[in-house]
């Protein structure tokens, strides 16, 4: 059954560098929407610039990304770890951008600073002394909050989630800001079979947000974030998990990219979806 609830957009912000951590945040709101969104009638739901932006021309492009998706957020979570990313002509980068923009509105903030190891020659001189600049300029304007790995992000930030919606005013319905979750009507998503489910949260996972998809002499693979889901010489695998990938795309949730159709990526219903799914 559909039912009544109220969206809080939550703008996931960070560089490059974070991808893993930026994945972790979209599983976090799927696991607090499958647990509370039923209860609570309030849903959070993930936003970022690589699924909710679209092309567009007239001014800087982070700019953009801020008229377009930013603006409409609730509740922003930046995330950092060695970089800073690119100046914006505004600001030392797009996340900082982003991050001092949303707090400029007054609306709920959480920031989160990696300290796990990092050779050396990997770290950009530059990004780590701007970012350690920023990192300064926030601690007499807040709190914030270090971690140690990814687990350690995971742990934390689904503690201090439900510690945020629940006491936080501005998630408090009856004290809506004016103008700005929104209540929609939630339809049901799609039926998955379970091989789809973990097919689609697999690819969500990956940085790159596909499945490689390929028949060759010694067999077929289907490949994930590194892993092979398809046994060697196992025809009953192979038949279960390319029904799989075929039930994604009739659903909309992958689509191939190229004619060969060895590729497949995350739509944006893609990662809509997921993140109803338990």
């Amino acid at each position: 059954m559909s039912y009544s609830a109220i969206v809080y957009k939550v703008m996931i912000a960070s560089p490059s560098d974070v991808s893993a951590e930026r994945s972790i945040v979209r599983e976090v709101l799927s696991e607090w929407n499958v647990v509370s969104s039923d209860a609570r009638c309030q849903v959070l739901l993930p936003i970022g610039w690589e699924t909710h932006s679209v092309p567009e021309m007239g001014d800087r492009p982070q700019a953009l990304i801020n008229k377009q998706i930013l603006h409409d957020c609730d509740l922003l979570v930046g995330v950092f770890w060695t970089r800073i990313g690119t100046a914006t002509g505004e600001y030392a980068s797009g996340t900082v951008e982003e991050i001092e923009e949303h707090i400029k509105t007054g609306r709920p903030t959480m920031l989160y600073f990696s300290s796990a190891p990092v050779l050396p020659d990997s770290v950009d001189a530059d990004q780590d002394r701007r970012l350690k600049e920023f990192k300064l300029s926030c601690q007499s304007r807040g709190l914030y909050e270090p971690y140690g790995d990814v687990q350690d992000f995971r742990t934390k930030l689904y503690r201090q989630l439900q510690l945020k919606v629940n006491r936080d005013a501005y998630f408090q319905t009856a004290a809506e800001p004016a103008g700005s979750p929104t209540i929609l009507e939630l339809e049901p998503g799609p039926t998955l079979s379970k091989e789809a489910a973990f097919l689609l949260k697999e690819c969500v996972a990956d940085p790159a947000g596909q499945v490689l998809h390929l028949s060759h002499l010694s067999g077929y693979v289907l490949q994930v974030r590194g892993k092979n889901l398809i046994e060697d010489n196992n025809d009953r695998s192979r038949a279960i998990w390319t029904s799989a990938l075929e039930e994604l795309e009739n659903d909309g949730l992958l689509a191939a990219v190229g004619s060969k159709r060895n590729i497949f990526k995350v739509t944006r219903k893609g990662y809509e979806i997921v993140d109803q799914l338990p």
